[in-house]
């Protein structure tokens, strides 16, 4: 690996890359979080779309996604939290990508061997930078890449601030804005802060996102149809995972939390998508794009390779969207897939959902976590279509049934209803415009 001092460069190819941040794990050192941002040609960034972070995990252009954090590990050991770029995708008018990052609960100089690495998509390595001189900072530009005669380059940084994430990411031109006031209506409580803009999705909590396990080091595993699932960490001097237990039954797993390696499966018109055999028994959360389709969908198949239940239906010209899929006991998730346009689907752990137990709003499609006691949900929709929220639960007898579902809400168009809900689970919610969920306990 090409280690570099602290303001030299070297060139990288304009590919795929991961990057990850890394530490060591020591009791009472500060959560480190890792966020990128996208600059123009004077250094500043065109929205605040441009930061990508746990909270905001897609950056628009599809050029620049955070992956999330390795498992934590016993003291002594390595974490890391990861970035994915494909700087063949970045948009013309953006000319740096700055890799940031910052501390929750103390300073830069209580987190022990602090580095940055870069790897391509085999998890070859790129450029390692090592900081040893971090002290009272809360946040810190540990490197960036850059455009360069027609290329890209990665440059060693090394910047540290006091102002925490917000006063880094003001100087670069986001818009640190206070939370937006209650949404009217009964039971309403006023949302948690977060950066950006209030209008953008929130991708989690403003708290640090639960942890992701590191996957293995080496070539990605290929989908059915040679699509790789997401690289990540190096064998060294990462620690590796261990092997996890194997799983007998639904029942025995906490569906909120299993962890597998993320995968991103891309394809045209209608496909098939065989899974991971190793994705344990029970939810996983679905992403999928897709840009000037008339329709998208995405269908369960049963062992035969059958469709057999729709997971979404999107009539949207561009798709963004989330949904969920069970995991089966005893063989592969398998998927079917079908737009017009090219689609890109990824398959993640349901730690990457969105979760709340208050208020939450979104657009379109979406998979959320509710973690709150039985109550009552106020939903305001505003569009044409169909708007639908379906309540998945862990199953009540788990030796027949696979999972629970209720269909809570099934309106079209402009929609202020209200529906009872018995308590944590997955909320399905999908639409065409705008919705705001609260509950009213």
């Amino acid at each position: 690996m090409t280690q570099i001092p602290k303001g030299a460069n070297v060139a990288v190819p304009s590919q795929v890359l991961q990057v990850a941040v890394a530490w060591q794990v020591v009791p009472g050192a500060p959560e480190v979080d890792v966020s990128a941002l996208l600059l123009d040609g004077g250094g500043r960034v065109r929205g605040d779309t441009d930061l990508v972070f746990y909270n905001q995990v897609d950056h628009p252009s599809g050029a620049v996604r955070h992956l999330g954090k390795s498992a934590p590990g016993a003291p002594g050991s390595t974490a890391a939290d990861w970035l994915w770029l494909d700087l063949a995708r970045v948009e013309p008018g953006i000319d740096r990508i700055a890799v940031v990052a910052s501390a929750d609960g103390g300073a830069f100089g209580q987190v022990p061997a602090l580095d940055v690495r870069v790897t391509d998509v085999t998890g070859a390595p790129v450029a390692y930078f090592p900081i040893g001189d971090a002290t009272t900072e809360t946040a810190f530009v540990f490197g960036e890449f850059y455009r360069c005669a027609g290329g890209w380059r990665f440059r060693a940084v090394g910047q540290g601030y006091a102002s925490g994430l917000a006063g880094l990411a003001t100087d670069f031109g986001v818009v640190v804005e206070a939370p937006p006031p209650p949404i009217p209506g009964p039971g309403y409580v006023t949302p948690a802060p977060a950066y950006g803009s209030p209008a953008a999705p929130s991708y989690g909590f403003p708290a640090a996102p639960p942890a992701l396990p590191v996957p293995s080091y080496g070539s990605p595993a290929a989908s059915a149809y040679g699509s790789p699932t997401v690289p990540a960490a190096p064998s060294a001097p990462f620690a590796p995972p261990s092997p996890a237990a194997p799983v007998a039954d639904v029942a025995d797993v906490d569906p909120f939390s299993s962890s597998f390696r993320p995968s991103v499966h891309q394809g045209r018109g209608k496909e098939t998508v065989r899974c991971d055999p190793s994705l344990p028994p029970g939810w996983a959360l679905l992403e999928i794009e897709s840009y000037h389709s008339i329709s998208t969908t995405i269908e369960s198949c049963d062992a035969y390779g059958r469709a057999e239940d729709f997971l979404l239906m999107a009539y949207e010209d561009d798709v963004r969207a989330r949904t969920v899929a069970l995991v089966p006991r005893g063989r592969p998730l398998t998927l079917r897939v079908d737009a017009d346009t090219p689609w890109t689907l990824r398959v993640l752990p349901l730690t990457h959902a969105r979760r709340f137990d208050s208020h939450i709003e979104g657009l379109a499609h979406d998979l959320v976590v509710y973690d709150g006691p039985p109550g009552v949900l106020d939903f305001f929709h505003h569009g044409e279509s169909n708007f639908t929220v379906h309540h998945h639960t862990p199953p009540r007898e788990p030796e027949y049934d696979a999972e629970d579902q209720d269909m809570l809400v099934n309106e079209i168009g402009e929609v202020r209803v209200s529906a009872p809900v018995s308590g944590p689970g997955l909320l399905r919610i999908s639409g065409d415009g705008p919705w705001k969920c609260a509950v009213r306990r």
